[in-house]
């Protein structure tokens, strides 16, 4: 017999779970992911460990294209095949409950009163009924990333400390051939990529509102004009200022990486593909302040759940996997490979963290950063890709994009939860 409390501990103290005893037996579970090279890496790497410190459980870890991640996961699980931990963003905690593809964590294995003491107050979205059911390894926020070699040649010392300051740097940096097309942007946009959650968070607070009221459930951004004021901002970036275009080399990531864009806004995750791009040379700072003064951020983070799958001596296995990968030794191997944050306070903000050139301002981030309760993220992320098209392709004005994308995210609200 072995007792996995003590052969968990012995490796990573850190760990805030008391695993039950169990049988020297031997099984095989999967672990999915979507692929992200970054995250392939640092679980790859937590696999490893725990295998050799748990010889009789083997961990198969399979990626997908994103694209396809969530349909694969969906089809698999009810057919009794795919995953028995599966790592899922926050946001679709809701599709994966309602369709049953994960399970509830023991509370004998899982306290949630342990869990609330240690983990930072966001992972308590993903609790249902007093039982947690996903957890994260690492939190994220986001930065603004500026490419050092360009702004010492557009002769800027600073990056921007507020958006005034940011359409200033943007103009300089910019570039347009001799027909007038911008061959290098001051700023990358896309509501696609993590513009959407910049422009809820971030930008509609910085403007003086907030983007819902009653826990998520009723948006806001309307009725007090803080949506069409920082819809407006956002759009004259390309509109009236000209420093950026919407698609350009069609993701904003891949502007910033080839060295054609100034700055870029994205999450902490981004850390470890850039430090393999050969040639570029960056700098990370907190996102700029609004008019105000007023700072603010968005807060996510990706879990991994037990599904529905694991029965028997496979959800033991995955239930102690899942609590390996979320221990602290877990966690700081997640930051060094990927660049995300430990999910616990007492891991993350450390002075050695709020010091860090790289992780620093993401730190800072976290603490006034908001985490947004999505009934459905990827409809209401569209929602705002479709605003955005109204005013680039249609002419709208913010106002009547604004309004029509309330609307439509209200409904998206009240037909999940039941109003």
């Amino acid at each position: 017999m072995k007792s996995w409390k003590n052969k968990l501990l012995g490796f990573a103290s850190g760990a805030i779970f008391a695993l039950s005893a169990g049988s020297s037996w031997a099984v095989e579970i999967e672990y999915w992911q979507y692929f992200f090279e970054a995250r392939v890496n640092a679980i790859d790497a937590l696999i490893e460990k725990f295998e050799a410190e748990n010889p009789d459980i083997t961990v198969k870890h399979n990626t997908f294209p994103y694209a396809d991640y969530r349909t694969k996961v969906a089809a698999a699980i009810p057919a009794g095949e795919g995953p028995d931990v599966v790592q899922l963003f926050y946001g679709w905690l809701n599709d994966y409950v309602d369709a049953e593809l994960i399970t509830p964590l023991p509370t004998d294995m899982f306290p949630p009163e342990k869990i609330e003491a240690e983990f930072f107050p966001m992972v308590q979205a993903m609790k249902r009924d007093g039982q947690y059911m996903a957890l994260p390894t690492a939190v994220r926020s986001l930065a603004l990333f500026y490419n050092e070699r360009l702004f010492e040649e557009a002769g800027i010392e600073n990056p921007p400390a507020t958006l005034d300051e940011l359409v200033e740097s943007a103009k300089k940096l910019t570039k347009k051939d001799g027909s007038g097309n911008i061959t290098q942007v001051g700023i990358t946009t896309g509501m696609n990529a993590q513009d959407h959650h910049w422009w809820r968070e971030v930008l509609t607070r910085q403007f003086g509102g907030e983007p819902y009221t009653d826990n998520y459930q009723n948006v806001n951004y309307d009725d007090d004009g803080s949506g069409a004021a920082a819809m407006k901002w956002y759009t004259d970036l390309q509109n009236e200022h000209e420093v950026t275009q919407a698609g350009f080399m069609d993701e904003p990531q891949a502007a910033f990486k080839a060295g054609r864009a100034g700055m870029h806004i994205d999450g902490s995750f981004r850390i470890g593909a850039l430090e393999k791009t050969r040639g570029l040379k960056w700098g990370v700072a907190e996102l700029p302040a609004g008019p105000d003064g007023t700072k603010s951020n968005y807060s996510s983070y990706w879990v991994n759940a037990v599904t529905s799958k694991a029965q028997g001596e496979k959800a033991e296995a995955a239930q102690k996997f899942l609590a390996f990968i979320t221990s602290d030794e877990a966690m700081q191997i997640w930051l060094d490979t990927v660049g995300e944050l430990p999910a616990k306070p007492s891991a993350a903000l450390t002075d050695e963290n709020k010091a860090n050139p790289v992780f620093g301002p993401f730190i800072e981030g976290l603490g006034y950063a908001k985490t947004t309760i999505f009934a459905n993220e990827s409809a209401q992320r569209q929602v705002l890709m479709d605003a955005t098209q109204r005013i680039f392709l249609e002419g709208q004005t913010a106002e009547q994009a604004i309004a029509i994308a309330a609307e439509e995210e209200q409904k998206i609200l009240d037909e999940y939860y039941g109003e």
